[in-house]
């Protein structure tokens, strides 16, 4: 029962923080999504997201801040079996189902709905 809380505030701490950014900043939700990319790959790159990810599970992995995590942990992986063209290769084969997915929705349902202005 505990996993279930941690994954639900880490989570939630994450998208709170988002928020606030969006509330209190000028920055754009685009801003905000590759901020959260580029933290998500620093923090993993460093080595300080593995505990979070072991602490927090989805709850760490799912928001933007995972898709990074993958990005980096793909990259190393590929580099230490690759070597150098690791580094182009990585991110893409870890995150392939995902982006893969994304694309593959996203375009069926603009075929379903039609987007309406504001």
């Amino acid at each position: 029962m505990y996993n279930y809380f941690n994954v639900f505030w880490v989570g939630g701490l994450l998208c709170l923080i988002g928020q606030i950014l969006i509330d209190k900043t000028k920055l754009t939700p685009a801003r905000i999504l590759v901020i959260y990319v580029v933290a998500g790959t620093l923090l993993s790159a460093l080595g300080l997201y593995q505990p979070v990810v072991d602490f927090a599970g989805a709850g760490a992995t799912i928001p933007l801040t995972g898709f990074g995590y993958s990005l980096a942990k793909g990259v190393m992986k590929a580099v230490a079996t690759s070597g150098f063209i690791g580094i182009f290769t990585g991110g893409f084969t870890a995150t392939a189902a995902g982006l893969a997915s994304a694309v593959f929705f996203g375009y069926l349902f603009a075929l379903i709905f039609k987007s309406k202005e504001k």
